[in-house]
């Protein structure tokens, strides 16, 4: 097997400096700086004590992390609360951080979210059967991580 020589090997101290700057750029999760550190091809030893030093300087922090994710896919791209904890998991954050993460929403905004989205989708879908409309509707909420029973009650409030 030929070995990747286009790959740069980097100390300790380089490697620190650059997650430093990975991670100022913007809130990263504790799994992204471990794959970019694996990337890096740094040993497991080197990697713990990266993490460590980037957590105890505060350029690591998973609440922060996961607040920030919460707020971002809920104002910009709009997303329910099933679809950030999702994402979330899939990142590795534990539980109680989710669940700390979450309460940076907002219940009346999101409902009033979830009402805006569905007036706009409704507008778009040109189906004219009154079933189809309203599935087409219903799945697209339901894909955008809104809860079911949310879901069903404002297609029911907006197509009735």
């Amino acid at each position: 097997m030929k070995q990747d020589l286009s790959k740069k090997s980097y100390s300790v101290k380089e490697a620190t400096l650059k997650l430093m700057q990975f991670c100022a750029y913007r809130d990263r999760s504790q799994k992204e700086v471990e794959d970019k550190l694996k990337d890096m091809r740094m040993i497991p030893e080197a990697r713990e004590q990266i993490i460590i030093k980037l957590m105890q300087e505060d350029f690591l922090n998973e609440e922060r992390f996961a607040r920030s994710f919460v707020r971002g896919k809920f104002r910009i791209k709009k997303w329910g609360r099933i679809r950030i904890k999702q994402e979330l998991k899939f990142r590795d954050i534990s539980a109680p951080i989710i669940r700390l993460g979450m309460t940076e929403i907002d219940e009346k905004q999101y409902v009033a979210t979830l009402y805006e989205i569905a007036e706009k989708k409704l507008n778009l879908i040109k189906e004219t059967d009154k079933l189809k409309r309203r599935k087409k509707l219903s799945d697209h909420l339901l894909q955008k991580g809104y809860e079911a029973g949310l879901v069903y009650e404002t297609v029911d409030s907006l197509m009735n």
